[in-house]
């Protein structure tokens, strides 16, 4: 069935890239089918949500409230103000509780649809969790006025474990929004060109440091950017390990933003334990000095909260591997917090980043270069690259029971070769600071040896080598016989 048409709203200039994000917002407000409609818009802080959600109101004349944390009285007393201000009312009205509020708020769409933003959703829930069921009852009264109004209500909050309980089966407001988007941050690609780093590899020193998040660039470090790769480690020093800079403090503020964390000392161990290398629930637990099952919960939460991801193993379906969603944190618990001292009280950024750079090269930006490669395979590889379509993009790790040994494989794609699926298209090896060669590619070799021993089918299976730096001629010339894919930063960033 075709998508309805709708009126076409044209994205702000001021917007950088989300085009997908604006043409599914301006898609649910232009529905012109009557009645109320309600969607949800999540994402963590700093993403640029309430950034197109205004920009969103000011383009369709719609309405925008940025609640406070009040109480529930104040809050009231709030958005009645606003209410008054965007109708030109003589005298602002009083609702007496949410259910009064949201009448109000859907009167503003009497003639036609009209956008409605509530921002930080949350904290007026804090204030009165009365208010997603009353929001239930206002939506579920279908005939009479109701049906002749057209508001076009957008509930927004940062709080990723609230917000994603929000439509949950438990929710009051389950089966009654029409959207729900996720904004994330910006890819590696888009990212380096929000930054304007043309060079593939400053641009993944970079990103390993503040990701994708778009405020990062221009709120927080005022548009201070590496100006090349000898600029790089004095901008780390004068940004992220600056403390008189915001993005310092940015990381502690992510965790205590989420109301789910409660014991936050345990939370950072947790994180820091990330940081460290340790990815599974049991090596996690033991680097914090817990058992697994008093971390179990908590990882929960930090997953919950899209502070933390599970990936699962590619060859293990048992065994996952817990990773740092968000890669300030990973800088901030590989390198800030353990020089905590160097920085708030000798404020020298300058020894803390010497004592630290190896630990960033090697624990952050490495498994962050694995990260991107996986991310490479997931969208931008070229069609015919692993001759099928890539479907499942994981990491995994191989048992040699001979050599008593296993071997860690960054990169697994698995995906559709005509009408089977689920086949095996790749294992590879990524290396972010070493030339690669055939040895690299006899490992490869060795392993899907390993895995058809198995009785797993790798009659589809490329072996890929990923290199920060490059590749020996022999590789390069194994690569020309079409027996290894190569992928060097200049491949990763689009550039052929």
């Amino acid at each position: 069935m075709a998508r309805p048409s709708h009126r076409h709203i044209p994205k702000p200039p001021q917007i950088f890239d989300r085009d997908w994000e604006w043409n599914e917002l301006t898609a649910f407000v232009s529905d012109e089918e009557p009645g109320p409609r309600l969607g949800v818009v999540s994402g963590r802080r700093r993403r640029g949500k309430s950034f197109l959600l205004e920009a969103l109101t000011k383009a369709t004349g719609g309405f925008y409230f940025t609640a406070v944390e009040a109480t529930a009285a104040e809050s009231l007393r709030l958005i009645g103000e606003a209410i008054g201000r965007f109708t030109d009312a003589p005298v602002p009205p009083r609702p007496r509780d949410w259910s009064e509020a949201m009448e109000l708020l859907f009167d503003l769409a009497a003639q036609r649809p009209v956008t409605i933003v509530i921002d930080e959703f949350p904290y007026l829930v804090r204030g009165d969790a009365s208010l997603p069921s009353r929001l239930q009852a206002t939506l579920g009264v279908r005939g009479g006025r109701h049906l002749r109004r057209h508001p076009r209500l957008l509930l927004c909050g940062s709080a990723m474990s609230f917000m994603g309980g929000l439509l949950s089966g438990t929710s009051p407001l389950y089966g009654r929004a029409g959207l729900d988007l996720v904004v994330h941050s910006l890819g590696y690609r888009e990212a380096a060109s929000f930054w304007n780093i043309d060079d593939p590899r400053l641009a993944v020193l970079t990103h390993a440091v503040v990701g994708g998040t778009p405020a990062y660039r221009r709120e927080f470090v005022g548009d201070d950017v590496p100006a090349g790769l000898d600029d790089f480690d004095d901008w780390v020093c004068r940004t992220v390990l600056n403390p008189a800079r915001p993005l310092q403090g940015e990381a502690e503020f992510l965790l205590a933003a989420e109301p789910d964390v409660r014991d936050r000392a345990l939370y950072h161990s947790l994180l820091a334990a990330v940081a460290a290398g340790n990815h599974t629930s049991g090596g996690i637990a033991s680097a914090v000095g817990r058992k697994a099952t008093d971390t179990s919960q908590p990882l929960t939460v930090l997953k919950r909260c899209g502070l933390l991801t599970v990936e699962p193993d590619a060859f293990r379906g048992n065994r996952s591997a817990y990773r740092i969603a968000e890669p300030l944190i990973t800088f901030h618990h590989a390198v800030v917090r353990p020089n905590q001292s160097l920085l708030t009280q000798r404020r020298n950024p300058a020894a803390a980043w010497a004592t630290s750079r190896d630990t960033f090269l090697s624990k952050v930006v490495g498994p962050h270069f694995e990260h991107l490669c996986r991310e490479w395979v997931s969208r931008h590889a070229e069609p015919d690259t692993f001759g099928g379509l890539p479907i499942e993009v994981a990491s995994g790790a191989v048992v040699d029971t001979a050599a008593r040994t296993s071997h860690e494989v960054e990169v697994v794609v698995r995906g559709a070769v005509g009408q089977d699926h689920g086949i095996l298209l790749s294992i590879g090896e990524a290396k972010w600071n070493k030339i690669m060669d055939v040895r690299h590619l006899d490992r490869l070799r060795h392993i899907l040896g390993l895995l058809a021993a198995r009785g797993i089918d790798t009659s589809h299976a490329r072996p890929a080598c990923y290199s920060g730096v490059g590749f020996s001629p022999e590789l390069h010339a194994a690569a020309e016989r079409g027996e290894v894919v190569l992928v060097d930063l200049r491949r990763l960033y689009g550039g052929g």
